[in-house]
């Protein structure tokens, strides 16, 4: 995450929380400086046991919300000082891009900042790999996950 010129007042640990399909997973916490690294992968595993058509699984994920927090750890519960929200299709599978890079695999996104964030909004950098599988349930049922 990079934020150029922002120096933070409080200096207690970030973290990145990231809420998506339904399960909420956060990186380690890191020192408050910018830029921030966060060398990690979050992985997220979804089981969808009522849908057969891959239409009826971008309809589902079109109508998810994933949600990315930046917080840092200000007692009692930690302040939140920049989100991000798409929709879990748009999150997963973004549109291609006319960029140069690893296959589009690397992507920016602006976060908008919380009002008591001073400074301009944090630019996050990361990459997404999805992978959906065909299975079959013991009742003969197909689902994919």
């Amino acid at each position: 995450i990079t934020c150029p010129g922002v120096l933070l007042k409080d200096k207690q640990e970030l973290y990145l929380s990231v809420f998506v399909l339904g399960e909420y997973k956060k990186t380690q916490c890191v020192p408050a400086v910018f830029p921030v690294f966060f060398q990690e992968k979050l992985v997220f595993e979804k089981a969808f046991t009522n849908i057969a058509d891959p239409g009826d699984l971008v309809k589902l994920l079109e109508s998810d919300t994933a949600v990315l927090e930046l917080i840092q750890l200000i007692p009692p519960v930690g302040k939140v000082l920049a989100t991000y929200e798409e929709n879990t299709r748009d999150f997963l599978f973004p549109d291609p891009k006319l960029t140069h890079g690893h296959c589009g695999l690397e992507r920016e996104i602006l976060m908008k900042r919380s009002p008591s964030f001073t400074g301009i909004a944090p630019k996050l950098r990361f990459s997404t790999i999805s992978l959906i599988t065909d299975s079959l349930l013991n009742s003969g049922r197909s689902h994919i996950q």
